[in-house]
């Protein structure tokens, strides 16, 4: 059973959904504008197999989405420089990886948002995902993401 504690907020859902569709264009190499569409259409605000989904701030996720996609190397090169000795990027699980590049892309180009949210709203998708230890890992590898990136 899903852990749901609360209904997300719209920027909440945004961001969830913005995961889903990194993951998704990972797994699958689809076109960015297909991928966005296909949300826009399909997922966010939608009711799939009983499930619904909470409406997202549109203009956010998109610019997530955008945002992930335009400066991949250099998220990638953010979170590398964080990660322990001996672990790479590809080391990661997908979804995990997905978490990471939301977050940090925000940390570097959303300086609207604080970044005590940015962390703890990624977090809190991470425990969508993962157990305590794995979200402690985000937690941590965000802050010091945030520090390098935000003085």
């Amino acid at each position: 059973m899903p852990k749901t504690r609360y209904r997300p907020q719209a920027r909440s859902a945004a961001r969830l959904a913005a995961v889903q569709a990194l993951y998704q264009q990972e797994m699958e190499g689809t076109p960015l504008a297909r991928l966005l569409d296909e949300f826009h259409q399909h997922r966010l605000g939608a009711t799939i197999e009983d499930v619904e989904y909470a409406d997202a701030e549109v203009a956010f996720f998109d610019d997530v989405v955008k945002g992930v996609d335009a400066r991949r190397a250099e998220v990638d090169a953010l979170i590398v420089r964080r990660l322990g000795q001996g672990w790479t990027l590809e080391r990661l699980d997908r979804p995990m990886r997905q978490i990471l590049r939301a977050a940090t892309y925000e940390l570097v180009a959303r300086a609207d948002v604080p970044t005590r949210s940015i962390i703890s709203e990624y977090v809190d998708v991470a425990d969508a995902f993962y157990d305590k230890r794995e979200t402690g890992f985000v937690n941590g590898l965000l802050d010091a993401v945030s520090k390098d990136v935000r003085s």
